[in-house]
């Protein structure tokens, strides 16, 4: 019988004849990884979306290289939020294409499927178990079956047990693992929640202005955890905070009306007129 690594599996769907999988039969084998090896993370080419007449994505192209740090800017209505809703397969558009690494084609997928391949989203307001502890949060992650019998018979393997202390201390919640996360700050709640997306090992992360109401102590925690998941991972960051663009950012793209309307360093895009005329100058 063939033995899997946990990280194999993505737990939520009844996978019979796995033989000691920690689920307790429970679960589905994660999809190939995306082939990064031209170096391309995401490549979205021509993407239109149209919402009751209004064009929420105008024909946007662009491209992430393979862990780079990305972020996107943009004012109100820019289109940020429906680029990541087509990625994650929220939302399927009216034209274009959009690829995960060479293969993978994610307006041929479902939403859990493009999870599968290794997409996770963070989305603004942190969502935890606020009852769990942190510690049971992060392996509540891995353990999406609510079922009676994967509940009843999950049991943490020692890779995965290594895994949790790895992401507790990744994100600096070490010393609160036993901890109820509903008496976590706000900021510690955002690093729980990114936690808990990391257990799966995504290889693109996206995250909706993750340090909004945080304390500057906070963001800048949060701003050094960024920067060190570049590389081993993929990163597309929207933020509105500018100082905290500055702290993380090679690369800045600026969406206007649904189009891609600067894209460069962020000293680049400031300098650029139309930039400053949109959103920076407002």
């Amino acid at each position: 019988m063939a033995e899997y690594d946990w990280r194999d599996i993505v737990y939520g769907e009844p996978l019979p004849d796995l033989g000691g999988d920690p689920a307790g039969g429970y679960g589905h084998l994660r999809r190939p990884g995306p082939d990064l090896s031209h170096g391309v993370a995401l490549y979205l080419d021509d993407i239109s979306v149209t919402f009751d007449g209004f064009r929420a994505l105008n024909k946007l192209s662009l491209s992430i290289d393979a862990g780079e740090l990305r972020c996107v800017i943009g004012p109100n209505g820019a289109g940020k939020t429906t680029m990541m809703d087509v990625i994650t397969g929220k939302t399927r558009p009216d034209s274009g294409t959009a690829f995960f690494g060479q293969t993978i084609d994610l307006l041929k997928l479902r939403e859990p499927e493009i999870v599968a391949a290794g997409i996770g989203r963070k989305f603004q307001k942190p969502t935890v178990f606020e009852e769990l502890s942190v510690q049971d949060n992060l392996e509540l992650a891995l353990k999406a079956d609510k079922r009676a019998r994967g509940t009843l018979f999950f049991r943490l393997s020692a890779g995965q047990r290594a895994r949790v202390e790895e992401v507790l201390a990744l994100v600096r919640l070490e010393d609160q693992a036993a901890r109820r996360a509903g008496d976590l700050s706000h900021g510690q709640k955002q690093w729980l929640e990114i936690g808990m997306l990391l257990m799966l090992e995504p290889q693109l992360l996206l995250l909706d202005e993750p340090v909004a109401g945080m304390t500057d102590a906070e963001t800048d925690r949060t701003a050094e955890l960024f920067v060190s998941l570049a590389g081993r991972h993929t990163l597309m960051v929207v933020e509105h905070d500018m100082e905290f663009v500055r702290k993380i950012a090679d690369k800045v793209t600026v969406l206007h009306e649904g189009s891609l309307l600067a894209e460069g360093s962020l000293e680049q895009v400031q300098a650029d007129e139309r930039v400053v005329e949109v959103y920076l100058g407002r």
